[in-house]
């Protein structure tokens, strides 16, 4: 509308006026009232949701990827929030269960209006949400280590995928127990630790080495007497474990109590901090795996993010990589919004397409062709109830994840 430039003539009605005085209540009234929820709009929380394990056995997990999330919105919101506009956290508990995890995620979606969901852990759970997040264009930023190959428009991943673990980890575990040498691969019995062990069984093949065994078992075993037996009996001199969680400290327990630990090299996909209060030194020491990051990393970008999670949450808080990708995934998304200038779902994956960040260890770009991550991994091993690097292996390029949908 445009103002006219004519002078405005005088009104000779009095203050006293009672019409002048309801004029002047009510003109303020509509003002008011207006302006009102117009300012409740601009204020308005962007609700990011978490959608982890808190019960069913991998909550150790969950902890860890919601303190990296936490992190993350608590800066940003220290800094101005996105858009003028603070991040509010809404959590749900998946209970390690598919089922369960597309009731959140729609709960989220729908009730709640997240502008994105972070998680799950297992695929299992990330495959069960796949189609909801995709109805409700809804973003799902997951920042678990996986069997690769997702790939969808409304989904970012900053994980470790086979190649990131068994590129590096199996020539080094060749050299260290020699040419030739048996490996028996043992996981729990879903997705993750099958695909890996495909890549592990091509990769020691061609490192000259053979597989004397493979067996997966489901979750909540208790008793491993029978698995033990096979792989003292197998001549295995490594045995590449892919079972998360309890189920993995029950198992290396009675594994050390059988007697092998000095027979048999342990290489556990996926170890890291959270597992090492499970276990004695004794028990622990000697397990190698391979990460993209460690909190006793020697780098100054891994001292001073260690040291800020370490003042936010307690000096004896755990920093695993869990919280390292999950603060990670959560700053892309975040900056993905200031970026665009906008808080649509599609303006945002667009934005993050590209985007480059420093966070435990060194720079992470995540990939416009197909929304992973390439990653710095270093070889580690358990010591002291630390773990402590062994070898930094640097960079490794993944292959495109959507290049495999044809």
């Amino acid at each position: 509308m445009k103002l006219s430039s004519r002078p405005v003539q005088a009104v000779s009605t009095p203050i006293h006026d009672p019409a002048r005085r309801r004029l002047i209540a009510g003109s303020l009234a509509s003002v008011s009232m207006a302006g009102f929820p117009f300012i409740a709009r601009a204020a308005d929380p962007i609700k990011l949701g978490i959608l982890l394990p808190y019960s069913g056995g991998l909550e150790l997990f969950g902890q860890q990827g919601e303190q990296g999330v936490r992190m993350a919105v608590e800066e940003c919101n220290a800094t101005g929030g996105v858009l003028g506009r603070q991040v509010e956290i809404v959590k749900a508990d998946d209970k390690t269960d598919p089922k369960t995890a597309v009731e959140r995620a729609g709960q989220l979606i729908r009730r709640d209006k997240v502008a994105a969901i972070v998680g799950p852990v297992t695929s299992a759970n990330r495959d069960a949400i796949k189609s909801t997040i995709e109805r409700g264009k809804t973003p799902l930023l997951y920042a678990t280590d996986y069997e690769g190959g997702v790939c969808s428009p409304y989904m970012a991943c900053y994980s470790a995928l086979p190649a990131h673990y068994v590129n590096p980890l199996i020539p080094y575990l060749g050299k260290k127990v020699g040419k030739g040498a048996g490996f028996y691969l043992f996981g729990a019995d879903y997705v993750w630790p099958q695909k890996m062990n495909a890549a592990i069984k091509a990769a020691v093949q061609q490192d000259g080495g053979k597989i004397v065994g493979e067996e997966y078992t489901p979750f909540g075993t208790k008793d491993f007497a029978p698995t033990l037996r096979k792989i003292a009996d197998s001549g295995a001199k490594v045995l590449v474990l892919t079972l998360p969680g309890a189920d993995g400290v029950t198992f290396v327990k009675q594994f050390v109590a059988a007697g092998l630990k000095d027979k048999v090299q342990v290489a556990f996909m996926g170890f890291n901090e959270n597992y090492l209060p499970g276990f004695s030194n004794t028990e622990s020491d000697g397990i190698i795996t391979c990460s993209h990051f460690i909190s006793t990393l020697d780098r100054p970008e891994a001292k001073e993010f260690v040291a800020r999670q370490r003042k936010r949450f307690g000096d004896n808080a755990t920093v695993s990589f869990y919280v390292d990708s999950h603060y990670g995934i959560t700053r892309f998304f975040l900056d993905a919004m200031k970026k665009a200038g906008s808080t649509k779902p599609d303006d945002a994956m667009k934005a993050m397409a590209g985007s480059k960040l420093t966070v435990g260890n060194g720079e992470v770009v995540l990939r416009e062709q197909d929304r992973h991550v390439d990653l710095n991994m270093l070889i580690s091993e358990a010591r002291g109830g630390q773990l402590r690097m062994l070898e930094y292996v640097g960079k490794i390029v993944a292959p495109n994840q959507c290049s495999k949908q044809g």
